[in-house]
This record gives structure tokens, C-alpha cells and sequence, in this order.
């Protein structure tokens, strides 16, 4: 019964972020049993030569073993792509997936400059920041030690991990391509002369969207409701 309970709430999560999730807890587990790290990290040299193309998605799933840096991982992983995808992605399923890739991308890019082989953590501290550049006034309690408004969020968090021995490297990437993605799609098309320069897409819109109601459509009057009009 407690495993149907939480089949049902883990259904209820929105479905990106129930993708996301579950695919990063699944490599984990695999590297666990059946993979190496080694077969998962990115390496443009066994993308490109060797076509493993696998790499570029695979890097941005393993967040290291099973250990308390993981979990904590997982936790705003979690907390923080649910919180965007029900808040200012509700209803556009098709814009947040394109958020992914355009960070995935340029994080592929920047981190092939900088060597880094696994991004997944930068991609964690791109929603963070996303999330608390939208929500300015939103006060955070970390962990209980420490309350501040959001914005703070992707540096407490950065400090966090470099406490955890990891790289910063990897958290100031996220946070450089969480700020490029905010000021594309919020800062710039407010500007005088600016303008929308991300745009999702028309294929995903179809493929994930629901689609918009006409409100010029008239029904035809067998779909009116009452009776039928011979």
C-alpha cells in the first residue's frame, strides 16, 4: 500500500520533472550494477569519433554515487524543476523542455572549454537560479540555518557544495547559463527595441502542448448542447 501511495504522488509530478528525476535516480542505480562512470562522462572526442553520442545526454543524469552529496542533489532537483514547471511553466511544457535543451547546449559548449565531464549539477544551479530570479520576493530557509530571499538561493547553494568538495567550476557555469537564458526571455524583449530571441520550437509546441481552443470556432448544432434540431 505505501508503495501504491507513492506511485500515485510521484504521478502527480508535473512530467518533465518526473522524466528528469527518474532518469537520474535510474543511472544511478544502473552505474550501481551494470555501468562505470567511464561509459556516461562526456567526451567529445568518443562523441564525435567514436559516436557515442549517448555522452551528451548521460553526463547531465549522474550526480556521483549513492551518498548524502547525491540526495542533496536530487532534493533541489526535484524542488526546484517541480517549482518552475507548476509555476511560470504551467501550461507550457513545451517552453520548459526547450529551456533544458538551450542550457544543455550552451552548458555542453562552455564545459567542453573548461573540461568538465559531468554537468548535471551546473543544470541543477541553472533552474535554481531561473526560479529565483522569478521569484525575487520569495524568502528561502536552507536547511534551517539560514533564511534569505531568493536571489541568494544559487550562491548558498554553490557554498554549500564547494563544502561538499566539489567543484565551484561547475556551479558558476549553471549560474552564468541560468543568467543568459533570464535575460534573454525576461530581461531584453522588455527593453526598449528588444524582442523575444528564444523561441520555442513549433514542432515541440505540437508534440507537447495541448492546443489552443478557437474562440472563433462555433459548434456545429448537433454539438450544442439540449436537444437536437431536426
Amino acid at each position: 500500500m505505501a508503495w501504491q501511495g507513492l506511485t500515485a504522488e510521484f504521478l502527480q509530478v508535473p512530467v518533465v520533472t518526473r522524466a528528469y528525476t527518474a532518469a537520474c535516480v535510474l543511472t544511478t542505480a544502473a552505474v550501481l550494477e551494470l555501468l562505470s562512470p567511464f561509459q556516461l562522462y562526456f567526451n567529445p572526442h568518443l562523441v564525435f569519433r567514436k559516436l557515442q553520442v549517448w555522452r551528451l545526454v548521460t553526463n547531465f543524469l549522474f550526480f556521483g554515487p549513492l551518498g548524502f552529496s547525491f540526495f542533496f542533489n536530487m532534493l533541489f532537483v526535484f524542488r526546484y524543476c517541480r517549482m518552475l514547471e507548476e509555476g511560470s511553466f504551467r501550461g507550457r511544457t513545451a517552453d520548459f523542455v526547450f529551456m533544458f535543451l538551450f542550457g544543455g547546449i550552451l552548458m555542453t559548449l562552455l564545459g567542453f572549454l573548461g573540461s568538465l565531464f559531468f554537468l548535471g549539477q551546473a543544470l541543477t544551479a541553472m533552474l535554481v537560479y531561473v526560479w529565483s530570479r522569478r521569484s525575487p520576493q520569495m524568502r528561502v530557509n536552507f536547511f534551517g540555518l539560514l533564511t534569505f530571499q531568493a536571489p541568494f538561493l544559487p550562491w548558498a547553494l554553490m557554498g554549500f557544495s564547494m563544502l561538499l568538495g566539489n567543484s565551484i567550476l561547475v556551479d558558476l557555469l549553471g549560474i552564468a547559463v541560468g543568467h543568459i537564458y533570464y535575460f534573454l526571455e525576461d530581461v531584453f524583449p522588455n527593453q526598449p527595441g528588444g524582442k523575444r530571441l528564444l523561441l520555442t520550437p513549433s514542432f515541440l509546441k505540437l508534440l507537447l502542448d495541448a492546443p489552443e481552443e478557437d474562440t472563433n470556432y462555433l459548434p456545429l448544432p448537433e454539438e450544442q448542447p439540449g436537444p437536437l434540431q431536426q
